[in-house]
């Protein structure tokens, strides 16, 4: 489905790699200052395509009510809901990247952050059919990247091949965001919820590592700290029961929803 485009996409890579001075492989990976321009740099760098509408991305640990908030915003009027393919993830032609990559993340680590970028990049680039268009979770997933190298699990050569293909699809496609909806969630409350789900895949998960994904989501989406954060920020405490987390999603309908009432920071 994609791999006509992908050949097309990858032969302006290689060109667009022989501009510019070469960067040594030793100086390791470098700063992701550009990461995510604002919605006004993406949009003005592809004159001749529509105006986009409104992209919004629900970001948050597993099992921190990501599919609980899509489905709510789902019976909304001129909105479409896009989930993460995990059932892509899970089955790629009788492979279970996903599964692999939770046994043996220094394996397959790199094998599944390059499927999921290239299944991202398929749902931020189908032609959007609302208004408002929300997405589970953004298309490069700076989170999960990040802590497979600084876990010491991706090597920095990985890390780097990742990077610079996520840097060209930057360049040259429109992947921007109009908000961001973080569910900000306890470690110990996405691990319980984990548990009851029972996905096959997700019963290795420690509560360390949902502790590690909370962190990171913090230095980004709080701090700024981890990358430039280019869209406003909405934050909703997502420790709540069932019945509280739609009271919320309810109270926040209009500030996710209509683009003038969207305001920058938490």
């Amino acid at each position: 489905m994609l791999l006509r485009p992908l050949r097309g996409w990858a032969a302006g890579a290689l060109r667009g790699l022989g501009q510019g001075s070469p960067r040594s492989p030793a100086s390791g990976p470098r700063p992701r200052t550009g990461a995510w321009p604002t919605v006004n740099a993406r949009r003005s760098a592809f004159p001749l395509e529509k105006e986009k509408k409104s992209v919004i991305c629900v970001e948050g640990n597993i099992a921190s009510g990501k599919t609980t908030c899509l489905e709510f915003f789902c019976k909304a009027t001129d909105v479409e809901v896009l989930t993460e393919p995990v059932s892509k993830w899970r089955n790629v032609r009788g492979h279970n990247p996903l599964g692999l990559m939770y046994h043996d993340a220094s394996r397959w680590g790199l094998t599944l952050q390059t499927y999921v970028q290239l299944t991202m990049l398929d749902r931020h680039t189908r032609p959007q059919m609302s208004s408002v268009q929300l997405m589970e979770r953004s298309m490069e997933r700076y989170i999960f990247v990040e802590n497979l190298y600084r876990s010491g699990k991706m090597p920095e050569v990985d890390h780097v091949v990742l990077s610079e293909w996520f840097d060209w699809i930057l360049r040259n496609m429109d992947v921007s965001v109009d908000l961001i909806v973080y569910l900000r969630t306890n470690p110990e409350t996405c691990y319980q919820r984990l548990k009851k789900r029972c996905r096959e895949e997700e019963k290795v998960i420690p509560l360390e590592y949902l502790e590690a994904i909370h962190h990171l989501h913090e230095e980004w989406l709080i701090k700024g700290s981890l990358f430039p954060v280019a869209a406003p920020v909405l934050v909703i405490e997502a420790d709540h029961y069932m019945e509280k987390m739609l009271e919320l999603f309810e109270q926040n309908r209009d500030r996710i929803l209509i683009l003038e009432n969207r305001k920058h920071g938490p």
